[in-house]
């Protein structure tokens, strides 16, 4: 059995060393190397495009373990939202997988990436749809200005090339087949943004008034316009209107209650705490069946814990690998340390 020092990269004695070559693959949930640019575009279909999110979320080992099937309830309200064009409002304590629940839908029904919208205090309806350069633009017709070209051939003439759309403006784009957008933590939002997405969801559409307003002297009223993805596409008359509905999940803590018209949009489904099957598939799927054995007891004493603290479980998912991998001789202890109730006084 190795010393419990020998897995330590960083020592703390000050001097240069090169152990960081010594430093193992990431974790699986942390493996950022798969990662490619992924584009989007209304000519193709958002099945073609993927990045590594749906290993990182689901687990690099997900088709060998068996599988967790979600209960009936999960799978009516989930199926219930995507027959009914409907948002699918997800609850659940941190770690239930409120979020992989997107990546899982997205990856059985080939709808390509998610777009996810991650939502903070500061967060604006804007911040979802479009941004528009208007000072890039400034400077770009300035420097235009001062140079020789004629008007027509400078960038600033290309308005689109100073609009990028966001997740949600993204999501909207017409299409055949609907992508799958995750707004991510709506609970953490300011207390406007519940109500200004009403509009938005319930008629699947926005205008671009920096494009409507020009649009009559664009050729076809037409403008390229840059995605969330990263893609070009064209916008007409400064419109975006879907086609197929997007497969929307908003997720939330529980830390707040929502206003009854937003949830008179949604189908709300509310995701219990995971018992011991649901964990070790879930640890089987990020790190293998010798994982997911070799951590049983770690498995058993999270969900106990779980019964009277708040946990998540990409806790246990970070002691499981890093006792099992780095220090075997420390587990029990690091095991404590990593997994911390989340609810503790500060």
């Amino acid at each position: 059995m190795s010393e419990p020092s020998e897995w330590l990269i960083y020592r703390g004695a000050g001097e240069p060393h090169d152990g960081i070559e010594q430093l193992p693959p990431p974790p699986p949930w942390r493996d950022f190397t798969s990662r490619h640019a992924a584009g989007t575009s209304t000519d193709e279909e958002p099945g073609e495009q993927t990045d590594g999110s749906a290993d990182r979320r689901l687990g690099g080992y997900r088709h060998e373990a068996e599988l967790h099937r979600p209960g009936a309830e999960e799978l009516e309200m989930i199926n219930a939202a995507l027959y009914l064009r409907r948002p699918l409002l997800v609850t659940g304590s941190p770690g239930a997988g409120k979020s992989t629940l997107a990546h899982s839908v997205a990856h059985e029904l080939g709808l390509g990436r998610v777009l996810r919208w991650p939502v903070v205090s500061r967060t604006t309806l804007q911040d979802g749809l479009y941004r528009y350069d208007a000072i890039a633009r400034l400077q770009d017709v300035q420097i235009a200005a001062h140079s020789a070209r004629t008007p027509g051939e400078g960038p600033a003439d290309d308005i689109g090339s100073y609009v990028r759309l966001g997740p949600l403006g993204t999501a909207l784009l017409p299409s055949d087949r609907p992508r799958v957008l995750l707004i991510d933590e709506l609970d953490k939002s300011d207390i406007d943004l519940p109500n200004d997405l009403l509009n938005v969801l319930e008629e699947g559409e926005f205008e671009i008034p920096e494009l409507e307003r020009i649009a009559d002297r664009l050729p076809g009223g037409e403008a390229r316009v840059l995605t969330h993805d990263g893609a070009k596409v064209t916008v007409k008359g400064g419109r975006v209107q879907c086609r197929a509905f997007p497969f929307v999940v908003l997720t939330s803590n529980g830390e707040r209650d929502f206003p009854a018209p937003l949830m008179r949009r949604c189908i709300h489904l509310e995701l219990g705490r995971p018992d011991h099957q649901r964990l070790a598939t879930f640890v089987r799927a990020h790190l293998g069946d010798e994982a997911a054995r070799s951590g049983e007891d770690l498995i058993t004493h999270f969900l106990e814990r779980s019964r009277s603290e708040l946990l998540a479980t990409d806790q246990l998912l970070n002691a499981i690998y890093l006792t099992d991998a780095a220090a075997p001789a420390g587990r029990d202890r690091l095991a404590e340390l990593l997994i911390q109730r989340l609810d503790r006084p500060r």
